[in-house]
């Protein structure tokens, strides 16, 4: 973060301060609502929440070395704290306020993406183009929620050139409240899908949701929109910024053709501005083509050329850890853990990544727990997930825990299949079953919403070491 004295802080959060015997004169580090995570200089943030409260770990955030906190109460402590009414408000004033003094030295170009599938990737995609670039800042797994997303930008400091915000939402009008924060100069819409469809009420309100991102963007400002998604298309009618799209229709100003999958990764041919180009990424799964090609029309509107951004793709090693992170056994048995996260749209390009690179004498594996906060639309597509496995000819499955038992009822109604499903209670259960049965060759897929936790099954499958 930038350097700032407690006094400019308190009245940046429009809150009191309070020095104590220990007030530093400046602060400039991290910024934590963790106490775990705190390291001598940082902010820590003492917020409330749904299960525990900030402020019962301040003690642990000061013995970490914490220079200054933001507490909703005043707290008998020796430490500099700065007492405001609402943390979370106070928190994205702070953001606010750094971003816009950066921002005033003119150097910093803001990239900013949301979608219901592939934002984290995509977000990793921008960080490994945009590092080659200059000093960039992009936070390191999902931070993306109203409290994730300002921790990351307040990471930024005089010399960043490049910021990346992932901005996710659960409701109407949380990406709007991120937009207040930091303006982008490039947005990414990726997708309009199920995830998250079970708090929002429908696909309609996250298409409604989705579309923050573009309706407040001034007309200096570009829109990546993917093509290839109708309710993301409709999204160009709202904005006034210059827009830029991606995807596989030809009317894309960043298109791909020929895409093809296997186990080494992904190919395709890049189609941008009359030029041809053979792209391959080392990212598993034909679904990451359109996060590339939503990276590469975003850095291209940041006057990255394509002969830079497309090397920076292709030495990425992985989406990220446990996203299609693919693990090979010492016996050949190689897994694919992707149990992050789930939806309905990611589950299903997993199971079809699973069908397309098992070849020959391999067979096919996949394990699955539960798509979480579909609410209505739960049993319905997870049923359908059940019934996809079987027409992909995927081989064995097995189905871990109650919330995800229509895909295993699903799969056995399938004609073709006779006892190749088999529905389990825990991950411990599941591990049982697949320990002894699993032979070379096999490729195995570990895929559930982090709820279910099968990641650490995949881990456990594959021999990692926590």
């Amino acid at each position: 973060m930038i350097e700032l004295s407690p006094t400019e802080i308190a009245q940046i959060v429009g809150g009191r301060l309070v020095a104590g015997p220990d007030a530093p004169t400046t602060v400039s580090g991290e910024v934590h609502t963790d106490s775990r995570k705190v390291v001598p200089g940082s902010i820590f943030f003492a917020l409330p929440g749904d299960v525990t409260d900030g402020h019962l770990f301040v003690a642990n955030a000061v013995e970490n070395g914490a220079a200054l906190l933001i507490v909703e109460r005043e707290l008998d402590t020796p430490a500099a704290q700065i007492v405001v009414s609402d943390g979370y408000d106070a928190l994205a004033s702070l953001a606010r306020e750094v971003v816009a003094r950066v921002r005033a030295r003119g150097t910093l170009s803001v990239v900013a993406v949301t979608g219901s599938n592939g934002k984290t990737t995509t977000k990793n995609m921008l960080r490994a183009v945009l590092e080659g670039e200059g000093p960039t800042v992009a936070p390191w797994g999902s931070f993306n929620n109203h409290v994730g997303a300002p921790i990351s930008i307040l990471a930024v400091d005089y010399s960043t050139r490049y910021l990346v915000v992932e901005m996710g939402a659960s409701a109407i009008g949380e990406i709007s409240r991120l937009i207040s924060i930091v303006t982008p100069d490039v947005a990414i819409v990726l997708k309009v899908g199920l995830a998250h469809v079970g708090e929002f009420g429908g696909p309609d309100a996250v298409e409604t949701a989705k579309s923050e991102m573009v309706t407040d963007l001034p007309e200096g400002a570009v829109a990546i929109l993917n093509a290839d998604d109708d309710r993301v298309v409709r999204m160009a009618a709202k904005t006034r910024a210059r827009v830029e799209w991606f995807g596989l229709d030809h009317t894309a100003d960043v298109r791909a053709t020929d895409v093809a999958a296997t186990a080494s990764g992904t190919a395709f041919t890049l189609e941008v501005d009359g030029a041809t180009r053979r792209v391959q990424l080392r990212i598993l799964g034909e679904h990451h083509v359109m996060n590339a090609l939503a990276a590469i029309a975003a850095t291209r509107a940041l006057g990255v050329p394509i002969e830079r951004s497309v090397p920076a793709l292709e030495s990425l090693a992985r989406a990220e850890r446990w996203r299609m992170e693919v693990l090979t056994r010492d016996d050949g048995v190689v897994v694919i853990n992707d149990a992050y996260n789930a939806s309905p749209d990611s589950m299903a390009a997993a199971l079809k990544t699973l069908a397309q690179i098992t070849a020959g004498d391999q067979r096919s594996v996949a394990v699955l727990g539960e798509m979480a906060e579909l609410g209505e639309y739960a049993d319905e597509e997870h049923d359908r997930i059940g019934r996809l496995a079987v027409r992909l000819n995927v081989q064995k499955l097995i189905v871990v825990g109650h919330n995800a038992r229509h895909i295993h009822n699903a799969a056995g109604l399938e004609g073709s299949w006779d006892g190749e499903s088999v529905l389990v209670a825990t991950a411990d259960e599941a591990y049982d079953v697949l320990r002894d049965e699993l032979r070379s060759g096999d490729v195995v897929l570990v895929k559930s919403s982090g709820s279910a936790e099968l990641r650490f099954l995949g881990d456990r499958l594959a021999g990692v070491t926590p």
